[in-house]
């Protein structure tokens, strides 16, 4: 049920000073929906780099604020003043709890707000995007204690921005070239607050493909590191494809609110998040309520405006698409074209395929042989096996056909050992297609 209407004008995002220790001078602005629920849930949207706190709340972060009108949560908008307006997520003030650095600021401002509103202990959550999904990261290592889930888009491993010369970039890191295992970037984040020993905050983590800003390597990194804190395998609990170009996988947890989630979304840069995928965002944090979920949660919530298309993130989890058994169709005549992002120990390549028979495909497998060394950890748009040596592509149930003159596109991350070439034929259904 929600409660208490402002007696005053409509909700507003409205500067708050004096909210507590705040060392390097951050901004802090406020949001409090017409109607609040009895115990409101409480989000912290934190900002991307040269972004500010009205820009994210009127941009690309407004879905959250739609869905707060609905459900009556209270929403904290960090703002940086720095030059660039990006968060410190490098110095080592930044990657320590209570540190003296923006973190530190921005807890303030949760304190703050709980302080003077009935928030839900249980239901204090994150998000950002780009330097926000960083803060997100970072933040959801220190204060484990504080929050119970976090959404980051287009981030980075918490830790990996770290420096030493009081830079606040890290281009190794960037450009996808810091890899580490799962337990050195587990260490990292615990070495955030030494000695805890309870339980991590559920995450999600979306990146694009071809982002160069924040180089797609770092998705995996993001993977390790928190299924790592949780305990959990690498490997997916549930793979499906709520859209034909994104992979979701599931750790832990298959529900709505798994343990950790991932969302990967072929051929799309540094532009997350895009139309509907808040939505997503808004179930996996527990948003779409006015009460603390169960362990079970309702499949028949949902945020407004819902994603389209494709089934709702609430809805109960469907089996991954199956390859159709059998192909048929079209004559064989075709064209592919590869694309391959390297860095020091790991790829990733898009494949495009193109008709140029006369016929349609109707089903279709792509073989074809990985230079020695390389390794398939995971892949988009098509089912790979094995994952190394010579390799068989082959549909999804969503683009099983590719019509005369048209194209699909694949692609696979994957681990190589100094050979980062991509491969030099193909064949489709057992024919040879034009390397392009």
């Amino acid at each position: 049920m929600l409660l208490g209407v402002r007696p005053a004008a409509a909700a507003s995002l409205t500067r708050v000073t004096g909210f507590g220790a705040n060392p390097t001078n951050l901004n802090m602005y406020l949001y409090v929906p017409d109607r609040v629920a009895a115990r409101p849930a409480l989000l912290v949207l934190v900002h991307y780099c040269t972004g500010s706190a009205s820009a994210i709340f009127n941009g690309n972060g407004h879905d959250y604020v739609t869905a707060a009108d609905r459900y009556g949560y209270i929403i904290v908008v960090p703002e940086a003043t720095r030059s660039g307006q990006c968060f410190d997520v490098s110095t080592p003030a930044a990657l320590r709890r209570d540190g003296g650095s923006d973190s530190t600021g921005i807890m303030s401002m949760v304190s703050w707000a709980r302080q003077r509103y009935n928030v839900d202990p249980n239901r204090i959550v994150v998000s950002g995007f780009s330097s926000g999904a960083m803060m997100t990261n970072v933040l959801a290592a220190e204060y484990p204690d504080v929050f119970s889930a976090g959404a980051a888009f287009s981030g980075v491993p918490a830790g990996c921005f770290a420096t030493t010369d009081g830079s606040l970039w890290n281009s190794q890191c960037s450009g996808g070239n810091l890899i580490k295992s799962a337990q050195q970037w587990g260490d990292q984040a615990r070495a955030m607050y030494p000695g805890y020993t309870g339980r991590y905050p559920r995450m999600q983590l979306w990146h694009g493909t071809t982002d160069t800003t924040l180089a797609y390597p770092n998705y995996g990194e993001e993977i390790k590191q928190w299924t790592n804190l949780h305990g959990l395998s690498q490997t997916p609990s549930f793979t499906d494809h709520p859209q034909s170009s994104w992979t979701r996988t599931r750790y832990g947890d298959t529900s709505t609110q798994a343990t950790i989630e991932g969302i990967s979304i072929s051929g799309v840069g540094h532009q997350l998040p895009m139309n509907g995928q808040l939505a997503y965002a808004i179930s996996f944090l527990g948003l779409d309520s006015t009460t603390t979920p169960s362990p079970s949660p309702s499949p028949s919530a949902s945020p407004s405006p819902s994603p389209s298309p494709s089934p709702s993130p609430s809805s109960t989890p469907s089996p991954s698409p199956s390859p159709s058994p059998s192909p048929s169709g079209g004559s064989g005549a075709c064209r592919v074209s590869a694309t391959v992002n390297a860095w020091n120990e790991g790829l990733t390549e898009q494949i495009a395929v193109t008709n140029t028979g006369s016929s349609t495909v109707n089903g279709w497998s792509l073989t074809f042989t990985l230079p020695s060394g390389q390794t398939i950890t995971n892949g988009w748009n098509a089912t790979y096996s094995p994952s190394s040596g010579q390799v068989t592509a082959r549909n999804m149930s969503y683009n099983g056909t590719i019509a005369p003159g048209s194209t699909t596109e694949i692609g696979f991350q994957a681990t190589h050992t100094g050979n980062a070439g991509k491969p030099t034929a193909f064949t489709l259904n057992g024919n040879p297609c034009t390397v392009a």
